[in-house]
């Protein structure tokens, strides 16, 4: 078994692309479930509309890559205030059955046909990530380093995607820190926990749902930008319901409401999903589980990490980092 490789390719799989663009996705989904107690099922589409802004704007209307970042950004903005407007005020799983389903329309449209010379349809656009790699400061080649025998490379290109991802996780962190202690924050917090009784204290709850879906959809929406830049294309599918799904498995396994909760999580998440696959895969080869096809090894895997998140969810349900108090969900 050709271990070497697998511990390589595990420890890659931790500062990832992945870990990145699911762990910016996961600290949205953290504002808005793990501190407000939104029950946001569509944090897919705002990775969506993000990736697809920069893409159309680029390909389609040939507008500067910059122009593109904004047009993403503010179309988060204004899907976060569409979904907001009519489920807000109402309670908390309506906001779940309409952002699920929204996610879901987003996607069809991305995919349609009768929107293929925009969208791309099921081939997605690509094309579009030229003006962020003119950027790169880092030549042509691999950099990393050994440790021990074990290999630890990126290639210049990935590695620039890396490190702006993981910047943008360092300040993603840092303000959500900032906002969660402020006053600010702490509304939030009691909004998760009685929001009647935040508005018997004159607050605005809907004002403040709002600003947290707004908030949480645009740092979520990072992480579209950064899966569309780091893969040079986007396709609707990579956007379904799935991805929201692993969002919040990333957030309850890291701890929610703990800042570095679904940075953590996500890293752990993907960890586990490449040992997983990587030992399977190697040991099917080997003979060793002979009754095993090298086709369900992809399967098996996510059966396997799925039984040990259930295994977490019995004995510590507030997950690594978590408190328990704060996954109580109370559906008003």
């Amino acid at each position: 078994m050709d271990w070497i490789t697998i511990i390589s390719t595990t420890l890659k799989s931790a500062v990832g692309v992945e870990t990145v663009l699911y762990g910016l996705a996961a600290i949205g989904i953290n504002i808005h479930f793990g501190y407000t107690g939104l029950l946001n099922f569509g944090q897919a589409a705002f990775m969506g509309v993000a990736g697809y802004g920069l893409a159309v704007t680029v390909t389609v209307m040939n507008l500067p890559f910059w122009l593109g970042i904004l047009v993403g950004l503010g179309a988060a903005v204004l899907l976060a205030v569409l979904l907001g407007i009519p489920t807000l005020q109402l309670r908390a799983d309506y906001l779940a059955i309409v952002t699920i389903a929204a996610a879901e329309i987003v996607r069809l449209v991305f995919r349609s046909v009768a929107f293929k010379d925009v969208f791309g349809g099921s081939d997605g656009q690509r094309g579009f990530s030229d003006g962020f790699y003119a950027l790169n400061p880092f030549p042509e080649g691999d950099y990393g380093f050994n440790l021990g025998p074990v290999p630890i490379f990126f290639n210049h290109r990935l590695l620039w995607v890396l490190l702006v991802g993981w910047l943008l996780i360092a300040v993603c962190c840092g303000i959500v820190y900032l906002l969660m202690k402020s006053p600010w924050g702490r509304v939030l917090k009691a909004i998760r926990e009685d929001e009647d009784a935040v508005r018997s204290l004159g607050k605005n709850v809907f004002s403040y749902k709002m600003q947290s879906l707004v908030l949480g959809g645009v740092i979520g929406c990072l992480g579209g930008f950064v899966y569309g830049l780091a893969f040079a294309s986007v396709q609707p599918d990579i956007f379904g319901t799935e991805t929201t799904f692993y969002c919040y498995t990333i957030v309850i396994l890291g701890g929610a409401a703990r800042v570095l909760g679904p940075v953590i999580g996500s890293m752990i998440f993907w960890v586990l999903l490449v040992l997983v696959y990587g030992v399977l895969s190697e040991a099917v080869a080997a003979g060793y589980i002979p009754f095993m096809t090298s086709i369900q090894v992809g399967p098996v895997r996510y059966i396997l990490v799925g039984l040990g998140l259930i295994l977490l969810l019995v004995f510590r349900p507030q997950g690594i980092f978590g408190d328990k108090r704060e996954i109580a969900i109370d559906a008003r």
